[in-house]
């Protein structure tokens, strides 16, 4: 018997001295790491619900007993009703690398720990150069690749007019160039509506810890300037929106092939590229991105001459052009039934855009000072408030809560940032509740049937760390901080799946991403990405052998497998939410 297994089951006869029942568990825990002083727990399945509580011990490389202790009685996980208990050794906080045993009374169990310092540090690092990873119309070379070299994709400087965008300016056929820009997710298109959110999410939360962000190198070509590296990489997609605006001020809704390319290297790829119909909802998410980017951008005017104005002037002519074109919808159907070629990709469709207007609103409100966007915000805040109470979670088609959360920042009206802020307390604390309710955690194990979805991972997961990291900045008070730090634990390991959902960390992490890039590179699966999570959905399942288990619940339906789209793709807007809460909680310390 290994020394470690003598010196737990010592412990655990002095704790105890309890025969144990449990049999075959497995440990979830976030595999990244944990800063000394936030809370520490893993979670344990066990096969049976009468399960007594398993034995657990911490040792060092040398074998040496540093802690131990007991699990918590056995529960039911509420979505799957698969018994579980709760490890918590938050008491343990001396940063280095560990083992972990659980000792169920028949067998020994390990997996590794780690506490730094900084534990997000590199994960935060990873997840923003994801995005050059990403860029289109460029060759991704050393020493910035780390390994991932490739040629250029997609110059589009090339790039048709597609019918339903025509103008007797530019009609159907005219080539304009649009290069540069991110790939939005696993396929090789550029989409105005998904990258304005993605814009949004990452402007805002370099603004909440712009210090920090200064400090963190990305390895990126644009890192000798004097600009933080995050801001540069930024800048590389605010110049392709810049593009995609036309002469009266509309924006088209996405650049893009007819229809999918297949799993093939970008500079393999030889389908006409199209802009396609300008639509309100592009116009409102460019104006806001544009207003957003001109006053976070303002202190480097010396690296981007010229660049406040011309952000200032696009928002406000994209903006105008929707008030004249407030209801001009992305309906790919419709549009196909009218225009050709066909457009299969990507619809990034809305039909209600009043949260887009406030957005817009609001962000031209804080740039200029002007009277009439502040009581433009303000009739439309009314006016979602009706459709749908007074707040909204923010996903790419509901932008609401951007707007909110960055009027909640700027404003100088005490009386409205004490109304903002009650409301968007008011809004978590059930979350807040029920994760107490159930001992500890509401998203590792604590989940309802209705949390899981496409892209659950950051619309749900993600986005509610950053609501709380928000609170915790405008309170202090410590239970949004625990939270927000739950929910990256359950991204890095601590789920009912055991993957940690990023890209090239941890012991178990996504290695089969829908994405074109890693699928084509001779390197394989690239680092950083969010996966989007388990999606009972499936609506991949029987397509290109997509294949689920049978009687999988919610919480374990998920696919590495990189045909899997509707649970294993990547997405821009789900790894700004990743990078947006790791940075966050590295920031706190």
């Amino acid at each position: 018997m290994k020394k470690a297994t003598m010196i737990l089951t010592f412990a655990c006869a002095l704790l105890a001295g309890c025969k144990q029942t449990a049999s075959n568990p497995e440990i979830r825990i976030n595999q990244v790491g944990f800063a000394p002083d936030q809370e520490k727990t893993a979670t344990i399945d066990v096969n049976s619900a009468d399960a007594k509580p398993c034995y657990v011990a911490i040792t060092n490389d040398d074998s040496e007993l540093l802690w131990h202790g007991v699990a918590s009685e056995t529960m039911l996980n509420p979505v799957s009703g698969k018994p579980r208990q709760i490890i918590d050794f938050s008491y343990f906080d001396k940063p280095g690398t560990y083992m972990l045993y659980v000792d169920n009374g028949l067998s020994t169990f390990t997996c590794p720990l780690t506490i730094a310092e900084h534990p997000y540090r590199e994960l935060t690092r990873k997840a923003l150069r994801a995005f050059y990873y990403q860029r289109a119309s460029m060759d991704i070379v050393e020493p910035y690749a780390e390994g991932y070299e490739r040629k250029a994709g997609h110059p589009d400087d090339h790039v048709l007019v597609h019918a339903s965008a025509a103008t007797a300016e530019r009609p159907e056929g005219t080539v304009i160039s649009s290069p540069g820009g991110w790939y939005d997710a696993g396929d090789y298109n550029k989409y105005i509506v998904n990258s304005g959110y993605t814009m949004g999410v990452w402007l805002m939360a370099y603004e909440l810890n712009p210090e920090y962000y200064k400090t963190l190198s990305l390895n990126i070509p644009e890192s000798e300037q004097p600009v933080p590296d995050m801001l540069a990489e930024a800048m590389y997609n605010i110049r392709w929106m810049l593009t995609m605006q036309d002469t009266d001020g509309g924006v088209y809704h996405k650049l893009t092939e007819a229809s999918f390319e297949g799993f093939i290297r970008p500079d393999e790829c030889q389908k006409p590229r199209y802009v396609v119909l300008k639509t309100t909802a592009a116009a409102l998410d460019f104006a806001a991105t544009m207003a957003l980017a001109a006053r976070v951008y303002a202190p480097y005017e010396a690296t981007y001459p010229g660049f406040v104005a011309q952000a200032t002037d696009a928002a406000k002519r994209a903006y105008a052009w929707a008030e004249a074109n407030p209801e001009v919808y992305y309906d790919q159907p419709k549009m196909n039934e009218q225009f050709n070629p066909e457009i299969t990709t990507g619809a990034y469709d809305d039909f209600d855009v009043c949260d887009e207007f406030y957005w817009a609103a609001i962000e031209l409100a804080i740039l200029t000072g002007e009277k009439a966007y502040k009581v433009a915000a303000t009739d439309h805040a009314k006016a979602i408030a009706e459709a749908n109470g007074q707040y909204t979670p923010s996903v790419w088609g509901n932008v609401a809560e951007l707007g909110y959360l960055d009027w909640l920042m700027h404003s100088e009206d005490k009386a409205k940032i004490k109304t903002n802020m009650e409301a968007m307390l008011e809004y978590l604390q059930p979350f807040l509740d029920e994760a107490e309710s159930i001992s500890v955690h509401r998203s590792p194990y604590g989940n309802r049937e209705d949390d899981f979805y496409w892209g659950c991972n950051s619309e749900g997961c993600c986005w509610r760390g950053i609501e709380c990291l928000y609170a915790y900045r405008m309170t202090g008070d410590e239970k949004y901080r625990i939270n927000a730090e739950r929910c990256l634990n359950y991204i890095l390991g601590q789920n009912a799946t055991g993957y940690c959902y990023v890209t090239g960390l941890g012991s178990k992490p996504v290695c089969h991403p829908h994405h074109r890039l890693s699928y084509s590179h001779p390197k394989g699966t690239h680092p950083g990405f969010l996966a989007g999570g388990p999606n009972p959905m499936r609506q991949d399942a029987e397509t290109d052998g997509v294949q689920y288990p049978k009687d999988v619940p919610a919480d374990e339906s998920y696919l590495d497998y990189q045909p899997s789209y509707a649970s294993n793709e990547v997405t821009i807007n789900w790894n700004v939410t990743l990078f947006a809460l790791s940075a966050g909680l590295d920031a706190i310390r």
